[in-house]
């Protein structure tokens, strides 16, 4: 780990965030320990995913927008069988149906139709703005906004088990796609709803996960460079 105050030069950090942590607050610890106010990441991952989260610190902050664009990676598990207004565990699971008419051959032909260049409708519960107020604070009080499809690309979408009503997959996609959304929809094909209920981000760019440090391997690698200086 380079001497702490050389990440104001600028570095570029691979985190792999934990859950129920949001990506500021992965943040606004390094910056705490690293004690420069430039710092900032690469592309939001929600409380309930894990996975690698690039942080930029100084000067490399600059380049944050150039990391955002990259393509993304994700593997997690999809719940068959019911729906969430969060599209995910945010919220409490209902609309409860049978599964028992799922066979592997509908669930892999149900991936066809997300791959490509696909308009994707945002979830309700996310940090887009419209009128100047995040989706997710109108949500929480129980009101629906009117947002449009958004064009995304989904380069792979590959089912690697199944454990009904666990489906886990393999997600290789462009920047905006959103996963919930992709777990939603698959179950609205398959006629029984979906719900995203586990999620980790694996790649970004060239950028992999397994490169990625925790936050605590982080913090004991600061504090050994501050006792070298």
């Amino acid at each position: 780990m380079q001497p702490v105050n050389e990440f104001a030069s600028g570095k570029v950090l691979l985190i792999n965030k934990p859950l129920n942590w949001t990506s500021f607050d992965a943040v606004r610890k390094i910056r705490n320990l690293i004690k420069i106010p430039k710092v900032g990441h690469a592309g939001t991952l929600d409380p309930l995913a894990s996975g690698l989260l690039i942080i930029c610190t100084g000067k490399f902050t600059k380049k944050i927008n150039e990391y955002m664009g990259m393509e993304k990676e994700y593997t997690g598990t999809i719940t068959l069988g019911a729906t969430t207004p969060s599209f995910d565990l945010e919220t409490e699971p209902e609309n409860f149906k049978d599964i028992s008419l799922l066979t592997e051959e509908k669930l892999l032909t149900a991936t066809h139709q997300f791959i490509g260049n696909i308009l994707q409708m945002p979830p309700q519960f996310s940090a887009i703005k419209k009128d100047g107020k995040r989706l997710y604070e109108s949500a929480r009080q129980g009101i629906e906004v009117k947002v449009e499809p958004r064009p995304v690309t989904i380069s792979t979408f590959e089912i690697t088990k199944i454990e009904m009503p666990l489906v886990h997959f393999r997600v290789v996609c462009s920047t905006g796609t959103y996963i919930r959304s992709l777990a939603n929809d698959f179950g609205a094909a398959l006629g029984v709803g979906g719900y995203l209920s586990s999620l980790c981000r694996t790649r970004i760019g060239e950028f992999a996960l397994d490169n990625a440090v925790t936050i605590e391997t982080f913090e004991e690698s600061v504090k050994n460079s501050r006792n070298s200086q």
